[in-house]
């Protein structure tokens, strides 16, 4: 699962638009952004497996990032960072936690059984990284309805929609890159890959949302308590 991921930050953007999207959209990868930063320096670990079937990655360690309880970890701070450092209403950050916490439920449905349910517990995964024309079907399925819902939203609050358009075909390009591109190089390079990935992603994200701001997402101060 890679640009699926962004479909909960879309969804998000849609039923809470007071959190920027560039939020939404690093809050959707905060479990890849700290795997990647683990891979490099060793605490995490992952190798390739060009024999598997769609992704070649084999995840045999990351407790600190896709366990269970690590995701809900981080999915609590995501919404103690929403709240405080970014200064957006609690609906907002609320939102922003379970946009966190989405990562580790899209990863259960296409990952092998590589998430932990404990720090030392089972690993599950309902591996549908193993028919990988179903997996980017779902990928790009659930990218094109939560893409629909913000489109939409947008269009209710006056917003031009071609940004919407941009965005989504910038994701799909994305898609298209991690799938064409070489798999392989050391820790450091996949580690580094990743975070180029996202940041792209995040600045994107921003960019699509420079303007004014509409009525819909201004914080007036009875609305930014809620």
């Amino acid at each position: 699962m890679f640009v699926g991921h962004y479909s909960a930050a879309l969804a998000a953007k849609a039923a809470e638009p007071r959190a920027p999207l560039w939020s939404y959209v690093i809050g959707a990868q905060v479990l890849d952004v700290g795997w990647a930063t683990f891979i490099m320096i060793g605490l995490e670990r992952a190798k390739l497996d060009e024999s598997l079937p769609g992704s070649p990655l084999v995840l045999y360690r990351m407790p600190y990032t896709h366990s269970l309880p690590a995701a809900v970890a981080w999915s609590i701070l995501g919404g103690v960072v929403a709240k405080y450092a970014l200064k957006l209403p609690r609906r907002a950050a609320v939102a922003m936690g379970l946009v966190v916490f989405s990562h580790w439920v899209l990863d259960f449905v296409a990952h092998r059984p590589d998430l932990k349910l404990w720090w030392h517990g089972p690993e599950v995964g309902l591996g549908l990284w193993n028919f990988p024309v179903a997996e980017q079907a779902v990928e790009i399925g659930l990218l094109a309805i939560a893409g629909v819902f913000w489109a939409a939203w947008r269009a209710r609050a006056g917003r031009r929609a071609w940004p919407a358009a941009l965005f989504m075909g910038f994701l799909v390009a994305l898609q298209i890159f991690a799938l064409s591109a070489p798999e392989g190089g050391d820790r450091i390079q996949m580690g580094l890959v990743t975070l180029a990935a996202y940041f792209v992603a995040a600045v994107v994200a921003w960019l699509v949302e420079r303007g004014p701001v509409d009525a819909a997402e201004r914080l007036p101060t009875a609305a930014a308590k809620a």
